[in-house]
């Protein structure tokens, strides 16, 4: 071999080495299949009704991560319990996220997404808020997407047109290490099931406004980033708003009571402006209170798009006195509640402070004229009456 060869030789075997070892990225491509042998029967609405646990389809797809190899190839396996130790750290330090997100049953029999591409790049911004591992989030939505493909047809039947399925991707830090750093370790997992429907409480929804001593989320926080730390200590000032028969916390902020959410939904009020214009009103995104709601961005695009002429559309800081004003003074117009569990739910009561602050709704707590135009909008893009780019078809397998 010629002695000017060498180098080239070298460097080549060098970066043979560099790729070998280098972390590898989720590829659903490499996705592999071990279907159950154990198939479970589909509840019926009675048996869902009567449980109080998230009953799952027959299949769920998991990815292992470790900070040297990289990503795993993904597996469809059965549905079970996850293998983990008692000093992993996400049962220790929060290492945790997950998004929400439905699939529906359309009037023409398919099955859709409702703009998934949007949750999971939320789920990444999420785990990079957390410290867990990146991941391409094409090839998240590609599982989503080939999970759905084997169990939406018997588990979301086309006899059962106009219902949806829960699919819950989830991030947990895996690492059995007792000590506040970075995970080494994580595991991805995707599972669906079946969730209630909540979207039209009889008499529209009450809320009660949260105490002075407790805040959902603070400047500086995490409130932006859907992770499980967001939720339970919640809990508590949710239970005793349910105890005094309200759905959910209206949750203020800082000393002038600013409203940022409608327990894990966005707040939405519609009312009149005092220059005589009229208004649709949520809290902003630039501090980080708030989830940044796929349903909430829908919402916001098609009110500019469709009734811009007729509404200003704002995203600002508001607080509970101006809607106590601008009830007083009959500008309240209408409120709701934006999100992937609610929908689009309208509010006909807030209570503060020993006061009651009555909003319009239709006829026994139904959608008023605004809010009911918004969730048909939504629902028919949803479930397949009109085409939409924000609705894409899952393309089943037959079994």
């Amino acid at each position: 071999m010629p002695s000017q060869s060498i180098p080239t030789v070298i460097a080549s075997s060098l970066n043979m080495g560099c790729h070998m070892n280098s972390p590898q990225s989720l590829d659903a491509s490499k996705l592999t299949y071990a279907y159950t042998t154990t198939p479970q029967p589909v509840p019926d609405a009675e048996t869902l009704a009567k449980n109080h646990k998230t009953l799952c389809t027959d299949h769920m797809i998991v990815a292992s991560w470790d900070v040297e190899t990289g990503w795993s190839a993904p597996q469809l396996k059965p549905y079970g319990p996850l293998s983990l130790l008692p000093s992993a750290s996400c049962l220790h330090y929060a290492y945790e996220c997950f998004e929400g997100l439905k699939a529906y049953r359309g009037d023409d029999g398919k099955l859709r997404m409702f703009r998934a591409d949007q949750n999971v790049r939320r789920l990444q911004m999420s785990a990079e808020r957390i410290s867990l591992p990146e991941f391409d989030a094409d090839e998240l939505e590609k599982l989503i997407y080939e999970l759905l493909a084997v169990d939406g047809a018997k588990w979301l039947p086309k006899s059962r047109a106009g219902d949806f399925l829960y699919v819950r991707p989830t991030m947990i830090g895996t690492d059995p290490q007792l000590g506040v750093t970075r995970p080494t370790e994580a595991l991805l997992y995707i599972i669906v099931g079946y969730t209630p429907r909540v979207d039209t409480p009889l008499g529209g929804k009450r809320l009660l406004t949260s105490p002075d001593d407790m805040v959902r989320s603070w400047v500086g926080g995490f409130g932006y980033a859907k992770v499980g730390a967001n939720y339970g200590p919640s809990v508590k000032v949710s239970q005793e708003a349910s105890r005094l028969g309200y759905h959910q916390v209206l949750w203020l902020y800082g000393p002038n009571g600013d409203c940022t959410e409608a327990g894990g939904s966005n707040f939405f009020v519609i009312w009149k402006r005092k220059d005589g214009k009229k208004e649709l009103i949520t809290a902003p995104l630039d501090d980080q209170l708030i989830l940044n709601g796929v349903t909430r961005r829908s919402c916001l695009e098609l009110v500019k798009d469709r009734l811009g002429d007729e509404f200003e559309v704002t995203e600002r800081k508001f607080t509970i006195d101006e809607i106590q004003e601008a009830a007083a003074e009959g500008r309240l117009l209408e409120s709701f509640a934006a999100g992937t569990a609610w929908f689009i739910t309208p509010i006909s009561l807030i209570h503060h402070r020993g006061s009651d602050i009555n909003i319009p709704t239709g006829p026994d707590g139904t959608p008023a004229e605004i809010t009911g135009r918004i969730k048909g909008w939504l629902g028919d893009m949803m479930y397949g009456r009109v085409a939409h780019k924000w609705a894409r078809v899952v393309s089943e397998k037959e079994f």
